[in-house]
Formats: C-alpha cells, sequence, structure tokens
C-alpha cells in the first residue's frame, strides 16, 4: 500500500494568520510538522501544499518538498487532492493538519493501518481524554461514534447534551475529542471534492459533516497518544510546553 502524505498549509488563517511560519522552540510550525511526519515508515511521501510563496519557500529552506497549489481551494481537503492527482500510483492519502506540530509518527501509523480493511473509505483520531473544559470548548471537536467504530456527528458543541442528565457528564459517557488527522482511499479523496456544501457543515463549520450528510462512512480510530494542536494565539504556550529540554 503506497501512501502520500500532504499538509495543506495557509498563510490567511482568520483566526490565527501566518501560523505556518510562527517559531516554535527554533523551527517554524510547519518544519516540525514535516519533520513529524517524515518519521512514519508508512509513508512513500510528504508534500507540504500551499498557496503563499512564504510558506513553499520556509518549506524549500529546511530541505522539504513543497507545491504551489489554488488559492481558490476551500478547504484542505481540496487542496490535498489537488496535489494527489500528481501522484496517481498513491493509494492511500492523508491529510496532516498544518496546525499540529507534535505530530507523532505512531499516530500516522495508527491511521494507515485502519485501510487494511478494504471497506474503509474515510478514516480520522480521536480519544476519550477530555476535561470538562475541553468538552465545553468549541475549538475542541468532539466525535459521536455508533458500536462499529464509524463517526455519527462532530460538533464542537458538547455532544451528547448533557443538560438532563445529573452528576459528571464524563462519567456516563466517553466523550471523544476529535485529533484532525484524516486519511482517504485515494478515489474517494477526488469523489469528495465533488460534493455540494450542507447548511449544517455551515453552521458548525467542520467540512467532514458534507460527508457524512452524503452517505460515506467515516472510521474512527482511537489512539491514545495525545498531542495539541494550534488553534489560537493562546495555545502557542501549550506547545512549547513539550518543547522544553
Amino acid at each position: 500500500m503506497k501512501v502520500l502524505g500532504v499538509i495543506p498549509a495557509r498563510y490567511a488563517s482568520s483566526r490565527f494568520p501566518g501560523k505556518p511560519l510562527i517559531e516554535l522552540a527554533g523551527k517554524t510550525m510547519i518544519q516540525r510538522v514535516y519533520e513529524g511526519a517524515k518519521k512514519s515508515t508508512l509513508i512513500s511521501e510528504v508534500i507540504v501544499a500551499t498557496d503563499d510563496e512564504r510558506i513553499f519557500n520556509e518549506v524549500v529552506r529546511f530541505g522539504g518538498k513543497a507545491m504551489m497549489t489554488k488559492e481558490a481551494h476551500p478547504s484542505g481537503t481540496d487542496r490535498c487532492a489537488e496535489v494527489a492527482l500528481q501522484f496517481p500510483e498513491m493509494d492511500v492519502v492523508i491529510n496532516i493538519q498544518g496546525d499540529e506540530p507534535l505530530v507523532d509518527y505512531r499516530q500516522l501509523n495508527q491511521l494507515i493501518d485502519a485501510f487494511i480493511n478494504p471497506e474503509t473509505q474515510i478514516a480520522t483520531l480521536g480519544n476519550f481524554s477530555l476535561s470538562w473544559e475541553d468538552v465545553e470548548n468549541p475549538n475542541r471537536i468532539k466525535v459521536a461514534v455508533n458500536a462499529a467504530g464509524k463517526a455519527m456527528y462532530f460538533s464542537r458543541s458538547a455532544i451528547p447534551n448533557a443538560h438532563h442528565s445529573s452528576g459528571n457528564p464524563l462519567e456516563k459517557y466517553p466523550y471523544m475529542r476529535h485529533i484532525g488527522l484524516y486519511a482517504y482511499r485515494a478515489a474517494i479523496l477526488q469523489e469528495l471534492t465533488n460534493l455540494q456544501p450542507t447548511a449544517i457543515e455551515k453552521i458548525e463549520s467542520l467540512g467532514q459533516l458534507r460527508w457524512l450528510f452524503y452517505g460515506y462512512s467515516i472510521q474512527m480510530v482511537e489512539t491514545t497518544i495525545e498531542t495539541p494542536n494550534i488553534d489560537v494565539p493562546e495555545d502557542v504556550e501549550k506547545v512549547l510546553q513539550f518543547l522544553k529540554p
């Protein structure tokens, strides 16, 4: 099985502009993501997909591989699909989020292993290490799963809603936090880019809800490996704590 790792990286982020180029203990965030992904021996090729020359030049500077992609892509998934077209020999494509500077190669390997099952269309990661503060934090995405380990719904809200439940909700339901790493069958990835946007994904601002709406299955892969991502400037200090010598 040949696997392509793609790291979409945009400069213009509404919540944190320029975050791929922020310095984290001597290295830019995009360099840390790239180097973390390269540690996976199951990934055949790693490419940074960007529409910004500053990011492209930074990747070239540290010796990585990058491709300039169209500016008009509405999501990182579409950016991955454009890059994947240049690698028709690949069976699986991993969308490695550019705001996961502590990405662990073991997480990537767990995700790839989900495709040993020929029925897996899309796979992503989750864990159950949430505090109630995380559950209520709209920047921490939650996911409800069915008996087969497939996603039923993703939300920025606490799902299930514990309004009518007494006691500690965490003792009654295993809230799963979504970790933003996705992998796709290469052919499925191209299909996803042709789907029309939906109202529900716009309300939640979560593109993966489009795939569920149109009937695609998303296999959740449980991981005990947890690394902080950077959504907003306030998250930087949490990551730096992990990088201290």
